[in-house]
């Protein structure tokens, strides 16, 4: 497999040192996850108080209300990948009948009815507990700090802010009130504070302030007041009862949520094995096929006996989206929170036949493979009607058209050897209306599953949404080497795959990798309502070439020119097991990912 040379520039250095390295989608979250490591923490440590700020400084694309999956792998036991389950489960009472007597087809985009049980807040007190070192008061003081004194609000926020500014005003009073209090959208750079949310947070430390008859309590028992008082206290009550109340959904019709504080009280964030190959001397690990994980697996699988895999060349190009094509084709067909057969999907025997199916022009149709004792779920193929859904982010609608949402990501590795990558999400400002004593909302994430008992991500009480959310972890000789991941939907392991590539085979820098022009393909069953699908649709950066795009059009793809730089954002960090030095990089497209460390 050959490559082009990699680009002489880079937007900014590939950071390296031997101390610690930390990288995400904000820099307020990086900048706190390096303080972290600075005094003293480790890597889980250093993430779980980077995510929490990011719950606070990103409420356009992740919240307290929401999920995240992480994968890690320890000092003391670096060759075994583990994931972090942040997603939490439908409500015993989310089942198709109720949504269909609802007269619903999908489950809505936003509201109530399309939150999951949240996941991500017991996640990340799970992992402080299990691997992390720290108090949590110390870890939450960050969160807590920009959430009382305040932030500079992003740009993008205010957009976000403003495409649903009437669904507020008309709809959403207690998110008019929370995100627009002088009745106006608030200007990129005004300093917000969510002083509801720091008062939760404080609440979840002043959980862990008993003293039992044999003394103070120590810190593992701290935070797992914490978690208690999360899943049974404030934040339980005030949720379930304010989403009892009929709102305004996607699609225009009002609903009430069927979420309970039993559900909250139910869930408990935990781990799993990772999913692995091998891929050209190293070891990908990702989540299960609860998560789109195991698409960026296989898509690897078939491109591995190909020559032409470098996505700065027409035939690269054509080959990774036709791989990506049959890949996700797959996740829609057999993934989900159910029986999946992994065994043979990422068989090199698999691969081989669907990598046989790649032909020099594009393809314009949906192609699941064929899985003996496995019948094939085929959702409806609904082409988006008037502009396709460019797929740059999590879509969730308003009465009105589309606002988007999306996603975090943070990645820190330490000197010991620890190294970690969350993708965090759901529970944007938009999702639903917020929750006055609380400062958030839920998320969404249940729009992913089908109102059908024929999907294997059908809507069932206490099973998983099929989420995006899908970090990876790759490893060599037994040892882990980089973490990275990328906010972006249906578009997270598309836009892995180039940069893996580009680093694997092509011998890229992080930095390079991460730079150079990327692509992904919107010819899938979209995973955010309403469920549309582009045939053939692709969308690539300018900055890969005329020659190569005109070459993508005259091979029967649908391009849509995203601009020079538009897709992705990806982080990585990343180790050398036999030095000990470390490394971080970090996407520059949104001027808002930094990396950090020394």
């Amino acid at each position: 497999m050959t490559f082009t040379a990699p680009p002489a520039f880079t937007t900014r250095p590939t950071l390296a040192g031997g101390f610690g390295m930390s990288a995400s989608t904000h820099w307020l979250a990086t900048a706190s996850a390096q303080a972290v490591l600075e005094r003293g923490g480790n890597a889980f440590d250093a993430a779980v108080a980077g995510g929490f700020v990011l719950h606070v400084v990103e409420p356009h694309l992740n919240g307290p209300g929401g999920d995240l999956v992480g994968i890690f792998a320890t000092a003391d036991d670096p060759g075994t990948p583990v994931v972090l389950v942040g997603q939490g489960p439908a409500p015993r009472a989310a089942t198709i009948e109720h949504y269909r007597s609802e007269g619903l087809e999908l489950v809505p985009g936003s509201g109530g009815l399309a939150a999951a049980v949240p996941g991500a807040v017991d996640a990340w007190l799970a992992l402080l507990h299990d691997h992390g070192t720290w108090e949590l008061a110390d870890v939450l003081s960050y969160a807590i700090g920009y959430a009382r004194d305040g932030h500079p609000l992003l740009a993008q926020a205010s957009l976000t802010i403003g495409r649903v500014a009437d669904l507020f005003t008309e709809h959403w009073p207690s998110s008019a009130a929370a995100w627009m209090p002088d009745g106006h959208v608030p200007a990129p750079g005004t300093i917000v504070r969510n002083p509801a949310y720091a008062d939760v947070l404080e609440l979840l430390i002043s959980a862990g302030h008993g003293i039992r008859d044999d003394g103070p309590i120590g810190r593992e028992e701290r935070i797992s007041a914490a978690r208690r008082e999360w899943k049974t206290g404030r934040v339980a009550r005030s949720a379930a009862a304010f989403l009892a109340t009929t709102h305004r959904h996607s699609g225009g019709g009002d609903h009430a949520g069927v979420i309970q504080e039993e559900d909250f009280a139910g869930f408990d964030a935990g781990y799993e094995a990772a999913v692995t190959i091998e891929f050209n001397g190293y070891t990908i690990a990702k989540a299960g096929a609860w998560t789109q994980g195991p698409a960026l697996l296989q898509a690897l699988r078939i491109l591995d006996g190909r020559p032409d895999v470098d996505p700065s060349t027409e035939a690269g190009a054509h080959a990774v989206i036709e791989a990506l094509k049959l890949a996700l084709a797959d996740r829609d067909a057999y993934y989900g929170d159910a029986e999946v057969p992994l065994e043979v999907l990422l068989s090199t025997e698999y691969a081989d036949a669907r990598r046989e199916l790649i032909g020099d022009v594009a393809s314009h149709d949906w192609r699941p493979g064929s899985v003996p004792g496995h019948e094939a779920f085929r959702p409806a193929l609904r082409t988006p009607a008037g502009e396709a859904i460019d797929g740059l982010g999590e879509p969730t609608m308003d009465r009105t058209g589309q606002t988007r949402g999306d996603t975090c990501h943070i990645d820190v590795v330490d000197r010991w050897g620890n190294m970690i990558a969350v993708t965090p999400s759901g529970g944007w400002l938009q999702s639903s209306p917020t929750i006055p004593e609380l400062g958030f909302c839920l998320g969404t994430r249940l729009q992913m599953m089908w109102l059908d008992d024929d999907s294997p991500a059908a809507l069932r009480p206490g099973a998983r949404p099929r989420t995006t959310l899908s970090p990876t972890l790759v490893l060599r000789d037994g040892r882990p080497v980089m973490a990275l991941g990328t906010p972006g939907g249906d578009q997270q392991e598309q836009w892995q795959v180039p940069v893996l590539l580009r680093m694997l085979v092509g011998d890229y820098s992080p930095q390079q990798a991460i730079d150079a022009p990327s692509l992904h393909t919107t010819a899938l069953v979209d995973s955010f309502w309403p469920r549309g699908w582009t045939p053939a649709g692709a969308v690539v950066e300018d900055r890969l070439g005329d020659e190569v795009i005109a070459g993508l059009q005259r091979r029967g793809h649908a391009v849509t020119r995203s601009g020079d730089w538009a897709l992705g954002r990806v982080t990585a960090v990343g180790r050398d097991a036999a030095t000990g030095a470390v490394w971080a990089a970090a996407n520059p497209r949104g001027m808002q990912g930094y990396a950090a460390g020394r």
